[in-house]
């Protein structure tokens, strides 16, 4: 069986590659030992998205009176919430599929194992290709922490299955995923307790941003504890005791139930990557040039198996790249203006550079910021909340980062990062009519 693509990795890098080149007219194969979707389908981006847009209705109806309508007594079925969680998992997935079938891709489901670059095996079966592309993805780091084996300790995945609300939760990690569940359970009534080595959550995300966001939150109630590290856990009959270390001092607390959400590493073992012989980065992530080219010709590595941006957006247009290259196409890959989402209520959006990435090169700025207040839309559908816009120029006014919080950040953030990849200036979008009352008409107003 020949192909002229073979793809390892049936997620978002690995679908978005095999569909584009199997409507280019190559004869492609993907190999995807569990679902096609990957994490971000299955077990991540939408799972989590569709339990968060439940939440964050019933926390709405729970404070309707700010807004003058009465919701009577307000419920909600947590079963249900998550099997209505896997009807939309199914659905897209089973899109996913069709926009393979129809783009002539020979799906393979099975542990693909690399002979070669240009040969693999599956299932007994022989593949060789032409070109290869690895998508492997990434995996929930466990970290090595004292009586973590001892605990009944989640994933996110566990989480997103569980069908009974604790009634309290620890969460290892203040990052993205760690502050979307914080906000997911807190919405639903759990008293959430965030653990943070670093000084501040959501690292990579603009302080300021990330400071006010936590105060929203401290205020509904979830504890925060920063510059802390989780030194051990012990087990009882009502949950299990958190012990962490907070300069010389070590306190513990209890919860019922633990999360961990310190990070994830590229799936790199179990599938023969060691027989290509490829070269490494200082994070030991698959080395790849702007073409997401590897070391060894013809072998392609896109999505968070290079460990530059393991976001599901970032993958597509990786993967758009590679088949690209392939075809002949002389397209670089541009990390300028990765937009990176918190979908947490209110939401976080950023691209482009934070203050502190631009005061660490010494780089000149200024930052442009007001309240979302200044939009009456914004106005009209947020009692009570002020959110932020802040956007980050250079002396000639060219934008060099934007940061949001409030809703819908995750809409607007893409105009923002229109301006940072297109390298404009704050003129730009006063060329252009917006529709009122819309929140993005803040635009216009820097």
């Amino acid at each position: 069986m020949k192909y002229q693509v073979a793809i390892i990795g049936g997620g978002p890098a690995g679908y978005t590659a095999a569909e584009r080149a199997g409507k280019a007219g190559l004869s492609v194969v993907l190999f995807e030992k569990n679902s096609v979707g990957g994490v971000c389908l299955n077990e991540g981006c939408i799972p989590t998205k569709t339990l968060l847009y439940a939440s964050k209705l019933y926390d709405s109806c729970v404070h309707a009176r700010k807004y003058n309508v009465s919701a009577g007594e307000v419920s909600f079925d947590l079963p249900k919430m998550i099997a209505r969680k896997s009807k939309v998992v199914r659905k897209l997935v089973l899109g996913v599929k069709a926009k393979l079938t129809g783009a002539n891709v020979t799906l393979v489901n099975g542990e693909a194992f690399i002979v070669d670059a240009h040969t693999v095996r599956c299932a007994g079966e022989i593949y060789e290709c032409e070109n290869l592309i690895l998508c492997t993805g990434s995996q929930t780091v466990i970290p090595p922490i004292p009586g973590i084996e001892k605990v009944g300790y989640w994933t996110h995945r566990d989480a997103l299955d569980n069908k009974e609300i604790p009634r309290s939760l620890a969460i290892i990690g203040g990052g993205v995923i760690g502050m979307e569940f914080a906000s997911f359970f807190s919405d639903l009534g759990v008293k959430v307790t965030v653990i943070e080595m670093m000084d501040e959550i959501l690292n990579g995300i603009d302080r300021e941003i990330a400071s006010m966001l936590r105060a929203d939150y401290a205020k509904r109630g979830v504890d925060f504890k920063l510059g802390a590290k989780v030194v051990r856990l012990e087990q009882n009959e009502t949950g299990m005791q958190v012990y962490y270390q907070s300069g010389a001092e070590e306190t513990c607390f209890e919860a019922e139930k633990l999360l961990l959400s310190v990070g994830r590493r590229p799936v790199t073992q179990g599938f023969g990557l060691e027989n290509l012989s490829l070269a490494y980065t200082g994070r030991k992530c698959i080395k790849v040039n702007a073409q997401l080219q590897t070391s060894v010709p013809g072998v392609y590595a896109c999505g968070d198996l290079n460990g530059v941006s393991l976001l599901a957006h970032t993958a597509v247009k990786e993967a758009e790249i590679a088949v690209d290259t392939i075809l002949g196409k002389s397209v670089g890959m541009s990390y300028r203006a990765i937009p990176g989402v918190v979908y947490t209520h209110p939401e976080v959006a950023s691209v482009g550079k934070t203050e502190e990435m631009l005061q660490k090169q010494g780089i000149t700025y200024r930052a442009v910021k007001f309240p979302m207040t200044y939009s009456g839309r914004f106005v009209a559908e947020n009692e009570g909340v002020n959110g932020m816009m802040k956007v980050l120029v250079d002396e000639h006014n060219k934008v060099l980062g934007v940061h949001l919080l409030g809703n819908p950040a995750s809409e607007l953030i893409v105009l923002g990062g229109i301006m940072v990849e297109d390298e404009l200036d704050v003129e730009a979008f006063r060329r252009y009519v917006f529709p009122h009352p819309t929140v993005g008409e803040l635009f216009r107003d820097l």
